[in-house]
């Protein structure tokens, strides 16, 4: 697998966030860019080298690149990690909700896959999933939805496009993906300030510190996996 930028999902936070946030994504992301750029120059001249008949220097030039292949997926592991965590954060979404944003097309296949195992290991029935609407991408088209879309048919589960474009609702059962009334918010919106199932009106207060808490669980539960993942996909490849 090869993260190339033009996977890039749509806008990087579904949140205000601090210019350094932003500043370090950003940073990740562009390391990563200055890498492959540097592998695919080596690559180039690796073959230019083999066809002038000069094996040695192929060899080491293709060695050379798929060091900065190997750093350019580093970097990125790195910065899906970091804006994971960061739209991830407890107080950001609810226990059932997933945000995907900053993430590119393979990583958020990755991730979503992770999380609905997650979300059937521990009895949950649905999964709202953040996929964006696409304004901020090229042309304005959705990149991870479609991938989501995908993920859910192979996995045999029902969904359906939210009230907003920019969220996907999963139904974890296998059966008809109908949504909840309460559960229709608007897209953006902080999502802890929404009634689980099962609550009674007045224990919400009560609940939201241990709702933080799984959702910090699931967060350092399923991102190591997620990463496993990616650097042995990335390992193949190369």
């Amino acid at each position: 697998m090869s993260h190339e930028m033009s996977h890039l999902g749509p806008q990087a936070f579904n949140h205000d966030q601090s210019n350094d946030a932003e500043a370090e994504y950003d940073r990740l992301r562009d390391l990563a860019r200055q890498e492959a750029a540097k592998r695919g120059s080596c690559f180039s001249r690796s073959q230019e080298a083999y066809a002038n008949g000069d094996g040695a220097r192929a060899k080491e030039l293709s060695e050379e690149g798929k060091a900065h292949g190997r750093k350019m997926e580093e970097y990125n592991r790195q910065a899906s990690e970091f804006i994971f965590r960061e739209n991830n954060a407890s107080g950001r979404v609810a226990e059932d909700t997933i945000d995907l944003h900053g993430q590119f097309v393979e990583e958020a296949e990755e991730i979503l896959e992770e999380r609905i195992k997650y979300a059937k290991a521990h009895g949950q029935n649905h999964l709202h999933v953040i996929v964006g609407k696409g304004n901020h991408s090229v042309n304005h088209i959705q990149k991870i939805k479609p991938r989501v879309e995908q993920v859910c048919r192979e996995l045999g589960l029902q969904y359906a496009t939210e009230e907003n474009a920019g969220r996907i609702y999963i139904n974890l059962t296998g059966g008809e993906a109908v949504m909840p009334p309460h559960h229709q918010a608007p897209y953006g919106q902080h999502q802890q300030h929404q009634q689980p199932h099962g609550q009674y009106p007045g224990q919400q207060h009560q609940q939201q510190p241990q709702q933080q808490d799984e959702i910090e669980q699931m967060v350092n539960a399923i991102l190591p996996r997620v990463m496993r993942k990616i650097e042995k996909a990335c390992c193949v490849v190369m």
